[in-house]
């Protein structure tokens, strides 16, 4: 392995580049602690907007409405982007219909959110005209989200079907396997990683979605985001920096966690010393 080490300018771009990403959430971390309400100057440390904010019942509501609003999209499209990525790999389609079903799969993850908005918007007004289960609210968002996210979802699993090959279930089947043993035993093992990633993807922009959201929600469906930008419109308050930094840190604690569960598992397969 070469020792060569990058060149001055490509390691100061790379430090900028890190400054950048983080000297702000520092600064929204430092101005959740300070006591002086409108941060332009530091009147002492305190938890006072921490206490504050967890006896919000706005920031409540909208924690929960997120949290159920992320597990339950995550999970109809986690099992739907699944299937159809199965039902994609394993069906000998022609070349134009395999075309077909790539792009109508691509469709949703380059179209730009605020179109994604407009035509759910349309969607759910047409269907009110027949029920009013359509009305804005938890389940508007539930369905825009999973409409989102079924693509993202698909892409992670159908690559790591790609990489599989047909070929196992073949030599599953040789060996006297059941076609239902045989994607239980030996195919979903191996998409399990894959499947994971793909939720964990949904759930992170579930979580973060805020232009859908805005258009599909109702008044008792605010989620955070939504609450965060009205509270912006009002003043950013020093709650406000408090929910940013717990989100963020219980954000870097789950990355810890999967990246020491990863070295963990990647000692335990390491071969032991001669």
């Amino acid at each position: 392995m070469s020792n060569r080490r990058l060149p001055l300018s490509a390691r100061i771009l790379a430090y900028i580049g890190m400054l950048l990403l983080y000297v702000p959430l520092f600064v929204v971390a430092m101005q959740s602690f300070n006591a002086n309400k409108h941060g332009q100057t530091w009147g002492g440390f305190t938890f006072d907007w921490y206490i504050k904010l967890f006896d919000n019942v706005m920031v409540q509501s909208a924690t929960v409405n997120t949290i159920i609003l992320a597990v339950v999209s995550t999970v109809i499209s986690t099992i739907l982007g699944t299937l159809i990525a199965i039902g994609i790999h394993r069906t000998p389609w022609g070349k134009k219909m395999q075309n077909f079903y790539d792009m109508s799969i691509n469709i949703p993850v380059v179209t730009p959110d605020i179109l994604m908005a407009i035509a759910l918007v349309s969607v759910f007004a047409l269907f009110r005209s027949f029920t009013p289960l359509f009305d804005p609210g938890m389940l508007t968002l539930i369905i825009a989200h999973v409409t989102f996210e079924i693509s993202f979802v698909v892409l992670v699993v159908q690559s790591r079907l790609v990489s599989i090959g047909k070929d196992q279930i073949e030599a599953a089947r040789d060996l006297y396997a059941s076609t239902a043993g045989a994607w239980f035993r030996v195919i979903i093992p191996q998409l399990s990683t894959a499947i994971i990633a793909g939720a964990l993807l949904a759930f992170t922009l579930s979580l973060d979605d805020f232009i859908i959201s805005f258009f599909v929600s109702g008044p008792k469906s605010t989620t955070l985001p939504l609450y965060i930008y009205g509270s912006l419109k009002r003043g950013i308050s020093p709650q406000i920096h408090a929910l940013s930094t717990l989100i963020f840190a219980i954000t870097l604690f789950a990355m810890l966690l999967t990246t020491l569960k990863g070295k963990g598992k990647r000692t335990a397969r390491a071969p032991k010393g001669k």
